[in-house]
């Protein structure tokens, strides 16, 4: 075991953490959570767009979780990265949609703290290119 190897099997185990939770909260309440985003955009050019948003985003933030839980299994075992990397990129693509959301729902706040997610995505995807 060493440093770059240990950093490739946290940042997709990370991302397998977050957004599995996170798909699961909103697969296991989707009509409560329909309903906080319905609010959330209820001021911005989006809110007709709340449910195809919802099962989009819900969508990408599974397949990001299964994919980085993958990869870090692979890392684990194989000591290969190339599924990290596809489950970093649908992360990352999961992210931006998500910035993208909170920028035009004027909810700064909540951009800021997806900034710092993305700040580990741009940081795995060079630690996993090693």
């Amino acid at each position: 075991m060493d440093a770059v190897w240990f950093g490739q099997l946290s940042v997709s185990a990370f991302f397998a953490i977050a957004f599995l939770q996170s798909a699961a909260d909103k697969w296991m309440d989707s009509a409560g959570n329909i309903e906080f985003f319905g609010g959330h955009f209820a001021d911005s050019p989006l809110v007709g767009l709340v449910p195809v948003m919802f099962w989009t985003i819900t969508v990408l933030e599974s397949l990001a979780g299964v994919v980085s839980g993958l990869g870090a299994v692979m890392i684990l075992f194989c000591k290969g990265t190339g599924v990290a990397v596809c489950g970093v990129a649908l992360s990352t693509v999961s992210l931006l949609c998500l910035f993208f959301g909170q920028r035009l729902a004027k909810d700064y706040a909540g951009a800021a703290v997806i900034t710092s997610y993305f700040v580990v995505a741009l940081l795995g995807f060079a630690i996993l290119a090693e």
